[in-house]
This record gives C-alpha cells, sequence and structure tokens, in this order.
C-alpha cells in the first residue's frame, strides 16, 4: 500500500490526496491528519527526514499512530520536498513484521523524490493528477497483475520495454514474457506463475532476459499473491533493472577466483571447502553450512564451524556420522526454497522453524543451488549480529548458488563413480595374501587422485606348494574400466596358469597369448617371480615392467638386471626368458608400478634411486611399515600405485625328500611299497609305516590303472608329519564314491585314503595332476632309565 499526503490549505492538516486502488477503505486510512499531532506521516514531515517503523513499533503508537494496527504490518514515512519546501508525505505499508530492509529503503527514498517531483509540478493545477504511478515510471519500473488461472498478465509499457516486448506485440499472456527469459531462471519464475497458498508473505527475485539485440539485462521482480479463501486469485508485483548489474573490481575477481577453484574442485568436498573460503569471511558470516539433495534428504556435506554445538538442537539428533542429514520435509522454509528455485534472504529476529533456529540471528541467507532444470543441494550463511543485504551481496549470492550448483552436481557424479571404481578395484585385487612358511608378504595399493580411480594396476601372491610361492605385479595401459577388466582377466589367467604348474616362463607367455587373442586395443606389463622358500632360489620373468629391487641382510641395495621382453599382447610369438636369482635369509624384495617412482616432475631414474634410498634406511623387521614409508606422501597422485614386498627368512624347518619312479611292471606296487618301507626306516620314522605303506599302494595303485604315461612318487619329512606324492599324466582328478554297498568289488581305496589321512587331496600339476595326503607322526616315548628300564612290568621277575 502507498499514499500520498499534502498539507491542506488554510489550515494545519494532511489531507489524504491518492493511494494506490482501494487502499483508503481496505486499511482504513484516515482522510486528514493533523501536521502538530504523533502520526507517523506528520512526524516525518517535521522531522525532513525517513521514518520506518516494524509492526511492534507501530503497535505501541497511540491509537496506531492514526494508522489502523495490523498484524505483520510495518510502515514507512518518507517527506517529500524541493529546494526546502514541504510539499507532503509518502506513507508505505510493508508485510514484514521486521520492517523494510535497506535496499528497500533506498529504492523508496527515490521513488519518494520522483513523487516529490511530479507533486510539484503539479501544484496548483486545476485538477489532481495521478502521483504514485508516473512516478513509478519514471523511476523505470514496471508493474503487471497475473492471474494464475487464466495465464494472463496486465502489463504496464515499462514492463513491456524492460522484457523487450513492444505494446503492439503483446498478446496479454504470461508465456510471452517467459520465453524472453534464460531457461537458467525458469525454474524461479515459475514458482510466480503457479504460486502456492501456504507460501507465506512476498516474493522477491532476480532473473535475466535476452533483449532483441541478443545482449543479457538482470531483473529484479517483487510481487505478492491476492488469495481468497486460501486460493491464489492475482498476484501483483513490480519488476525494475536490477542495481546489482553493474559490479565492483572486487565482485568480479572474487566471481572469477570462484569459478577457477570450483573448476578445479572434483569431489563434493572439494567443493564445500571452496563454498566456506568463498563466502564465511568475504560476507563475514558466523555460519555456512551445504547439504546436497538426495532422495527428499538433505546430507550435509559441510558444517563450518564443525562442532555440533555451534548448530541447531535437533540437528544433532541426526548427526548420526561425519555430518547430520535430515528429510527435506522437515524444514519447511528449505522446502519452499527449493521447490521455487529461489533466494531466500531472512532479516533478524525473523522466527523460523525449529530446524533453522540460531543458524542465523542477526540473518539467514537461503540459496539454492540449480543444475541442470534441478535443485542439487541448498547452502546456508547465517550471522549472529544483525545483518543488512546491500544488493551487491545479492549478486554475489547468486552467482555463487548457479556455479556452486553446477559444481555440486558434477562432483556427485564424481563421488559416485569413484565408489563404483573403487568398489570394482577392491573386487578384482586379492582380499588377503597367503601366509608363507619361509616369508612374509605385504602388498599397497592406492588409486590414483586425478581423474577416473580405477586403473589397471594389480598384484598377486600365490603360494604354488608349501615351499613354493610365485609374485606377479603388472599394470595394465590407461584408467577406465577397460582397462580394470583386462586387469581382472590377467590376473585370473596368471593365477590359474601358475596353480597348473608351469614355469615362469611358460606362465607368462600363456598370458601373453590370452591377451593377444583378446584383440584389446591395451597392453599390460608384468613382472613374475617365482621363489623357493626352501633354498632362495628365485626365477623372474619381466614383461615390459620396471625391474625388481632388492635389501640385502647387509642394508645394501640392488635392481635386479632382469633380462627384458615386450609387454603382454603386443605379439603373440613374443618370448619370456628367465633370470634366476638366489635370494638370502634376510633379503627384502620390493615388485613396483611406475605410479610410485615416475610421475610429470619426477623422472624415472630419480624415483627408483629414491625407492632405493628409502630401502636401505628402512627396518626390514616390520615389512608393513616399510611399505607405508615406501608410500610416503604420494600426494595428488597421476597414476595408481602397486607395492609388492616379500621379506624372505628361509624355512625354519627343511624338509627330507625322496623319490621313486614308478614302472609299469606287474610288481610295481610292491617296488614302491619297499622303496617307502626303506625311506621310512632311514628316517626313523617306522611308527607311521602301515598307515604310509597303505596310502603308497593305494595312490599307486590307482595310477597305473586309470592313467597313462610316467607314475612318480615322492615322500616328504617335514617336522613330524609325512607328505605322499603321487604324480601322473591325466588331468582328470581322483573321484571317490558315493555309496560303496557290500557287493561293490572297488572304489574303497580312496576312502581308505581318507580315514587313515590328516589331510589329503589334489591339485593339478604342468601335463597332469598330483594326489597327496599327509600323516601326522606321533611323538616318541623318552627313553625310560632307572631300575626296571626295559622290562616288562606285566610280566614274571
Amino acid at each position: 500500500m502507498a499514499a500520498v499526503y499534502v498539507p491542506e490549505a488554510g489550515t494545519e492538516a494532511l489531507r489524504l490526496m491518492e493511494t494506490t486502488a482501494d487502499a483508503a477503505s481496505e486499511y482504513g486510512l484516515p482522510e486528514r491528519l493533523s501536521l502538530s499531532g504523533g502520526s507517523p506521516a506528520a512526524r516525518a514531515l517535521r522531522s525532513g527526514r525517513p521514518l520506518w517503523l516494524t509492526s511492534a513499533a507501530l503497535a505501541s503508537l497511540p491509537d496506531g499512530g492514526s494508522f489502523p494496527p495490523r498484524a505483520e504490518t510495518s510502515l514507512g514515512a518518507l517527506p517529500l520536498g524541493t529546494e526546502g519546501r514541504r510539499l507532503g508525505c509518502l506513507v508505505v505499508l510493508g508485510t514484514s513484521t521486521a520492517g523494510f530492509e535497506a535496499d528497500q529503503q533506498r529504492f523508496l527514498e527515490q521513488y519518494a523524490d520522483a513523487v516529490a517531483d511530479l507533486l510539484q509540478t503539479v501544484a496548483g493545477g486545476p485538477a489532481p493528477q495521478p502521483l504514485l504511478g508516473p512516478a513509478l515510471h519514471s523511476l523505470h519500473v514496471g508493474s503487471f497483475a497475473l492471474m494464475p488461472d487464466t495465464g494472463l498478465i496486465e502489463a504496464d509499457d515499462t514492463l513491456l520495454e524492460l522484457v523487450g516486448i513492444t505494446p503492439d506485440g503483446f498478446d496479454g499472456k504470461a508465456a510471452t514474457l517467459l520465453v524472453h527469459a534464460l531457461p537458467e531462471d525458469m525454474h524461479a519464475l515459475m514458482s510466480v506463475m503457479e504460486p502456492s497458498s501456504q507460501a507465506p508473505g512476498g516474493r522477491e527475485l532476480e532473473f535475466r532476459v535476452r533483449s532483441p539485440s541478443g545482449g543479457m539485462r538482470w531483473l529484479s521482480l517483487s510481487c505478492r499473491a491476492v488469495s481468497t479463501d486460501d486460493r491464489p486469485e492475482q498476484v501483483l508485483g513490480v519488476v525494475t533493472a536490477t542495481s546489482v548489474l553493474p559490479q565492483g573490481a572486487d565482485d568480479v575477481s572474487r566471481i572469477q577466483w570462484l569459478t577457477a577453484a570450483l573448476d578445479a574442485a572434483t569431489t563434493v568436498a572439494d567443493v564445500s571447502q571452496v563454498v566456506i573460503t568463498a563466502l564465511r569471511t568475504p560476507l563475514g558470516a558466523d555460519r555456512v553450512a551445504l547439504a546436497e539433495l538426495q532422495n527428499n534428504r538433505l546430507m550435509v556435506t559441510v558444517l563450518d564451524p564443525p562442532e555440533p554445538t555451534a548448530w541447531p538442537e535437533s540437528w544433532r539428533s541426526e548427526w548420526r556420522s561425519e555430518w547430520p542429514d535430515a528429510p527435506v520435509s522437515a524444514l519447511p522454509t528449505l522446502q519452499m526454497a527449493l521447490r521455487d528455485g529461489r533466494l531466500d534472504l531472512w532479516p533478524a529476529c525473523t522466527a523460523l522453524e525449529p530446524g533453522l533456529a540460531g543458524i542465523g540471528p542477526g540473518g539467514l541467507a537461503v540459496l539454492p543451488l540449480p543444475a541442470r532444470a534441478r535443485a542439487a543441494g541448498v547452502c546456508l550463511i547465517g550471522w549472529d549480529q544483525p545483518h543488512e543485504f546491500a544488493p551487491e551481496e545479492r549478486f554475489l549470492l547468486t552467482a555463487t548458488a548457479a556455479l556452486v550448483g553446477q559444481a555440486l552436481k558434477r562432483a556427485h557424479a564424481h563421488d559416485a563413480e569413484q565408489e563404483l571404481a573403487t568398489m570394482l578395484q577392491r573386487s578384482l585385487l586379492p582380499r588377503r595374501l597367503p601366509e608363507l612358511s619361509g616369508g612374509t608378504a605385504i602388498a599397497r595399493y592406492l588409486p590414483a587422485r586425478r581423474g577416473l580411480q580405477v586403473g589397471g594396476d594389480w598384484y598377486d601372491v600365490i603360494a604354488l606348494s608349501e615351499d613354493r610361492v610365485a609374485l606377479v605385479i603388472g599394470d595394465v595401459q590407461g584408467h577406465s574400466a577397460g582397462a580394470a577388466t583386462i586387469m581382472g582377466q590377467m590376473r585370473t589367467a596368471v593365477r590359474a596358469y601358475a596353480v597348473e604348474g608351469h614355469p615362469p616362463d611358460v606362465v607368462v607367455s600363456h598370458a601373453n597369448r590370452l591377451l593377444v587373442g583378446m584383440e584389446s586395443d591395451l597392453f599390460a606389463t608384468c613382472c613374475y617371480a617365482e621363489l623357493d622358500l626352501e633354498e632362495g632360489n628365485t626365477l623372474f620373468v619381466r614383461a615390459g615392467h620396471l625391474s625388481p629391487l632388492i635389501r640385502h641382510p647387509d642394508g645394501s641395495t640392488e635392481e635386479v638386471q632382469v633380462e627384458g621382453a615386450l609387454p603382454l599382447g603386443i605379439s603373440a610369438e613374443a618370448e619370456f626368458p628367465m633370470t634366476a636369482v638366489a635370494l638370502s635369509p634376510g633379503t627384502l624384495l620390493a615388485l613396483v608400478t611406475d605410479g610410485l617412482v615416475e610421475a610429470a616432475d619426477l623422472p624415472l631414474d630419480e624415483g627408483m634411486q629414491r625407492i632405493r634410498t628409502a630401502l636401505a634406511a628402512a627396518d626390514p623387521a616390520d615389512p608393513g611399515r616399510v611399505a607405508d614409508e615406501l608410500l610416503g606422501d604420494a600426494g595428488r597422485r597421476e597414476d595408481d600405485v602397486a607395492l609388492l614386498l616379500l621379506r624372505y627368512d628361509g624355512m625354519k624347518t627343511r624338509p627330507i625328500r625322496a623319490g621313486w619312479a614308478v614302472w609299469r611292471l606287474p610288481d610295481a606296487v610292491m617296488h614302491a611299497r619297499r622303496f617307502t618301507a626303506r625311506t621310512l626306516r632311514r628316517w626313523n620314522v617306522e611308527a607311521v609305516a602301515d598307515a604310509v605303506l597303505l596310502v603308497v599302494s593305494e595312490l599307486v595303485t590307482n595310477a597305473l590303472v586309470y592313467t597313462q604315461g610316467p607314475v612318480h612318487l615322492e615322500l616328504m619329512l617335514r617336522g613330524d608329519r609325512v607328505r605322499i606324492r603321487v604324480s601322473d599324466s591325466s588331468p582328470r582328478a581322483p573321484a571317490k564314491p558315493v555309496i560303496v554297498d557290500w557287493e561293490a568289488t572297488g572304489g574303497r581305496g580312496l576312502l581308505l585314503v581318507e580315514a587313515v589321512s590328516e589331510t589329503f587331496g589334489s591339485v593339478p600339476v604342468a601335463h597332469g595332476k598330483q594326489v597327496w595326503s599327509e600323516i601326522v607322526v606321533p611323538p616318541r616315548e623318552p627313553a625310560r632309565t632307572g631300575p626296571g628300564a626295559g622290562t616288562d612290568q606285566g610280566g614274571l621277575p
């Protein structure tokens, strides 16, 4: 509501000259006010300064200051005068209980000057001329009346000029005006086109239009809905060219910095920290909160300050992890802002729901973060002391919201992709490494911190037997899901070929042929080592990979000169020579990928020397700590890193072995039994002779009856266990019968072997299989000494 009071000739009174619409009857405005009275209009005219009253201050005036007080109504009285002349007073009513904001006051003061200029022109005229409308137009402010049900709008010529439409080309439809708005701002404008009956108070927003010449113009819109029976029937509002268009150098540089910082931010956490840096200190805010919108829940990504006591009590019950989360429906103010896509600025002492209480007692800014026609989240900025929102701040907040929304959407997609990549990577790498009888293996893997974290680096530790282990490390070209897939296939293939018992060069050759046959555009490097834990003899094969590093027991280090070959996947005819190296107990073997030793600012030779220096200074007693020290602080890694360490300790108990080549003769089993009996006597373990001879008879008989080709028997004694191994040329594992009845003539042999063995099984080996059984040697009774030793105490003296 706006009204103009002018001095009445010949009296000491102010008379009502003009009001907006039927404001006189709706608000009960008095026709006359005493110049010497206590009404706000008279006080402002006498003092020559504007008077601003909140709803509480207005209600405290005697008789409401001649204006009937209303709930949630504030008042402004502005003197009208030029060149020392008192021409009258402009009275305006607002819908905010906290009074008019600073930018509203500045606009109303300009409006009062425009009214005063017109009032001086028409003074003494034959008939009163309109003042309020023409004064508004002189400020280049357009007005409109929108009917939401029909989509029709009454717009004055000033509004059409601001949007870029000629009066003759306007058809009276709101959609015609919306065509000129930028698509990014359409979401906010639709909240004006479809007002909610639940939305309290008026609406203010900034939007952009494209002029016929192609330029962009910022416009500011302020409106309120007129409702009947809780149903919006009309939306009344004004539009002006916003004052935030000409920014200062500081504003421009701040937006430029924000754009660059958000472009470098890859994760949601990075974006959150940029927002804190960009808003809290420059705006002098006391609190900043950023939350993502996921499945109608606000997932807080950062709070500054981070202490729970700095935030509402209701948030603490939702503090189940690093940051709290809450359903959007629990915060109506945020729900409305997200739905409308508009910037909300709440002045000091505004009563908000408990979920927002205490965040900004001196002022609260609610920034929906738009991204691709929907809200990606919301940012809250709060002040403890009363804060006035300057037009420059509105521009900064609006620009920040648009930039942060897009960055948050991009960062969320990045985080989701990284989470998926991490899960994929973990599923393709070994969950745990086997325990070795003659050493300790430790592995580390770190994903790249730039780009897609899933990479092609891989490692594996394969226990081939109790005294043989294979170590393998490799790197598939690229960082993609395709590289990870190839990596998983190569690791599985190498493990399968190694378990079959092939020598290292054959294992790598088979893997190479497999990758070539897959017709992939990617290649892979690989370093494979097979270690005899009993003797320390190691066979290396290197296919385009970095050389292994060794730390000797005396602390010296060495880059093992392993003969190289082509990477895997280049040529199916490639050969992969083996290099033999003997390791001493206490030696530390390190296999690495290039991500650890090479980067854009780190040459390969320098990186390898750094690892050697770190190895020399490390304490091999704790391989896990050694691995962590080798990784160090990798910073923003450009490549993923795999590291495999093995400390070779040697076998604590060296086994004793004996072998026999079984000839295919009618009495072959007899000879095998005799060999076994002689061996057990030599080893002084006759206590298990019956069980071992039974197992040898059954396994050798099965190999001779059911397979073709050579058969080999091997006996091994380690500690208190005797292991029997029978190798043959058939890859088919022996099958135990499911049911053996009394009439069956066979099938009981394997059941007997299983019954007398501690453990029993079969493994595939090169050109066949190996069936094995392990039998525990009982502890020997100590020799008896003293009287009666060596006599049968149960016999006669």
